[in-house]
C-alpha cells in the first residue's frame, strides 16, 4: 500500500530543507548561525562577475580534506573588492598564497585568495572597497579566486551570504 500523497509531500519538504541548511557539524551549530537578510547580501568579490568553479564541500571531520570554501572563475590580475564591511585582520603569506582576512563582525571572518594587497591591518574596509588583486599560489593558481567564510570557527558555505535565500513555494 503506498502512502497517502500528503506524507510524501510533507517528507519531501523536509529533504528539501534539511539540505538548503548550512553545512556545519550538528543541528544546534545549524540553527545558532546568521544568515544576512536580502538587502544585506554580499558583494561578489570580484564586481559583476561570479562564476563558482568549485563549490564548497565540508569533509567529514576537522582535519580531513575537503573544499572549505568557493572558487570563483578569475583570470590574474583582476580587481578584488570586500564583499561587505570589517576590518581587514590579516594580510600575509600563508604557504605559497597571498591572503587577505576580514573579521565582519565578532563572529563572522572571511578570507580571499590568493590577493594581493597594500592594505593595513586594522584597516577599516567598506562593502564594495577595493583590497587588491587577483595573484597566483595555492590550488587557484591564476585560474580563481577562492573565498571561505567561518563562524564562530566553523566553516561555512558563502553562498548564503552571496545569494538570495531559496523561497519555498506551495504548488
Amino acid at each position: 500500500m503506498h502512502p497517502p500523497r500528503r506524507t510524501l509531500i510533507r517528507a519531501l519538504l523536509a529533504l528539501v530543507t534539511a539540505a538548503l541548511l548550512p553545512l556545519t557539524g550538528s543541528a544546534v551549530e545549524r540553527s545558532s548561525l546568521t544568515r544576512p537578510s536580502q538587502s544585506d547580501r554580499w558583494l561578489s568579490p570580484l564586481g559583476a562577475s561570479f562564476a563558482v568553479s568549485t563549490p564548497f564541500h565540508l569533509p567529514n571531520g576537522e582535519y580531513r580534506s575537503g573544499h572549505r570554501g568557493i572558487d570563483i572563475a578569475a583570470a590574474a590580475g583582476e580587481v578584488v573588492v570586500s564583499p561587505t564591511d570589517g576590518v581587514v585582520s590579516f594580510i600575509g603569506t600563508v604557504v605559497d598564497r597571498p591572503v587577505v582576512s576580514i573579521t565582519v563582525d565578532e563572529r563572522i571572518v572571511l578570507s580571499l585568495e590568493p590577493v594581493t594587497s597594500e592594505l593595513a591591518e586594522g584597516s577599516d574596509i567598506p562593502r564594495g572597497a577595493p583590497l587588491g588583486t587577483t595573484a597566483s599560489g595555492g590550488h587557484c593558481a591564476a585560474t580563481c579566486l577562492h573565498l571561505g567564510v567561518r563562524v564562530d570557527g566553523a566553516y561555512v558555505n558563502p553562498l548564503r551570504y552571496l545569494r538570495p535565500r531559496p523561497i519555498l513555494v506551495p504548488w
